[in-house]
């Protein structure tokens, strides 16, 4: 189910029906309200399916205006909607309003006025070349204002929390930090991007070599933007945690502490933030309903928990070890109500109601078999990978009514269950 008891496709549907103009404006009061910390019921799963309504339909979204998504263009690789915790290399989506209003205002007024009338002329007389010469022009202005004004209040804590005000969002100066890296190495990040192959679907031995070859080249990034270099790289993954072979390549050793002392050092970090990015992103999604979507992630969530513990050498009480724990701990969390409410979920559902209550005919309702059968299958994944996803108890506290759950006609394996009388006991049957 979606926010508010809609199911995804109705609630897809009522939003592709709303004015583009209501839309943009839903987007910018459930974006305001999170980052006022306002917690709305179903509305990070409203503003999910929102945003995903905005980018099928190609419409700008509140965030910024035609100019303003040109200038962010380059930054669209290292966003994520995520705007609790900061990343290193990414920036919230959230941010980017609160960003371009502090650059118009605050940093580079006067370009930025000159920025936005030049390039409202050029996207009227959809002159695509005429916009792109402006934005790297601008684009290459703000990365050096950007670096002046950090610079400046460096030694300085009054000017400091001054410019963390102008800038307005929750991790201020690493997310202009953050821009500016990306706006300087674009170039870099596009040049590496061509050389690299469109899909790597095992990060190892020949495509491992190439692919750090190309990081230390001298096309490759430099040792600050390495770590969005990587970003690139995990973007280009089939499983992101394989990121970590290039410093374990680096160092050549396993063990966490000599890949710390090399420039691939962040790589851990990234892949863990990474599997922060997915569970936020199960949470975000169980939310909406169990199903394929939710399963597949929950076993790219365990396969990138396996191969972080099986390749490298750590301690619990490493960093790394408790940056794994942290994670597995938010993946139990956000597993227990589903996988606890299982065993009630089917039993209610395949409990004969009274016989005098079962109408000639009557059907159990499809929806509520098909929600039942993607418990059914979370709750098969869930025991499957119980280790790995640090649930093990909880799992084995559910399986024990298995009986309770199973002990009806399988309703994942029909199309239709049907009431049906035996004497005066009523019970459902799979239909033929």
């Amino acid at each position: 189910m979606a926010a508010g008891g809609l199911s995804v496709e109705r609630l897809q549907e009522h939003l592709q029906q709303l004015p583009p103009a209501a839309r943009v404006l839903l987007v910018k009061r459930l974006e305001d309200a999170a980052r006022r910390g306002e917690r709305i019921p179903g509305g990070e799963a409203l503003l999910y399916e929102l945003r995903s309504v905005l980018r099928e339909s190609r419409e700008p979204g509140s965030r910024r205006d035609n100019v303003a998504r040109q200038f962010f263009q380059a930054v669209e690789l290292f966003l994520i909607d995520d705007s609790t915790h900061k990343r290193q290399g990414r920036i919230a989506r959230a941010s980017l309003e609160p960003l371009w209003r502090w650059i118009c205002r605050d940093l580079v007024p006067q370009e930025a006025a000159t920025y936005n009338a030049e390039v409202d002329r050029a996207l009227d007389a959809s002159d695509s070349e005429r916009c792109h010469q402006l934005t790297e022009a601008f684009q290459n202005v703000v990365a050096e204002r950007i670096q002046s004004a950090l610079a400046a209040v460096q030694d300085d804590n009054k000017a400091r929390r001054r410019l963390i005000g102008q800038i307005g969002t929750l991790d201020a100066l690493d997310d202009v930090r953050d821009l500016r890296m990306v706006l300087s190495g674009r170039a870099t990040f596009a040049l590496i991007g061509t050389q690299l192959p469109p899909r790597i679907r095992n990060l190892a031995d020949a495509e491992l070599n190439n692919v750090k070859a190309l990081l230390d080249s001298p096309i490759g990034a430099k040792d600050e933007l390495l770590p969005q270099a990587m970003i690139l790289v995990m973007s280009r993954l089939a499983a992101p945690w394989q990121l970590i072979r290039l410093g374990v390549k680096a160092a050549g050793s396993d063990n966490v502490s000599r890949i710390a002392a090399t420039p691939y050092a962040a790589c851990i970090t990234l892949a863990l933030a990474e599997l922060d990015r997915m569970v936020f992103e199960l949470q975000t999604r169980l939310r909406r309903g169990v199903g394929p979507a939710v399963n597949l992630l929950l076993e790219s969530i365990h396969d990138g928990i396996r191969g972080i513990r099986t390749e490298l050498d750590f301690t619990p009480d490493s960093p790394c070890g408790r940056g794994l724990g942290a994670v597995r701990a938010d993946i139990s969390e956000v597993l227990e109500s589903h996988i606890e409410s299982t065993p009630g979920h089917v039993r209610r559902l395949l409990r004969p109601p009274p016989a005098n209550k079962i109408a000639a005919d009557s059907v159990l309702d499809a929806g509520e078999i098909a929600e039942a059968e993607a418990l059914l299958e979370l709750l098969a994944i869930c025991r499957n990978h119980a280790s790995e996803l640090a649930i093990s108890e909880m799992t084995a506290r559910v399986s024990t009514r298995r009986a309770a759950i199973f002990g009806y006609h399988d309703a994942r394996a029909s199309g239709r269950v049907a009431w049906c009388r035996r004497g005066r006991t009523a019970f459902p049957t799979v239909a033929a």
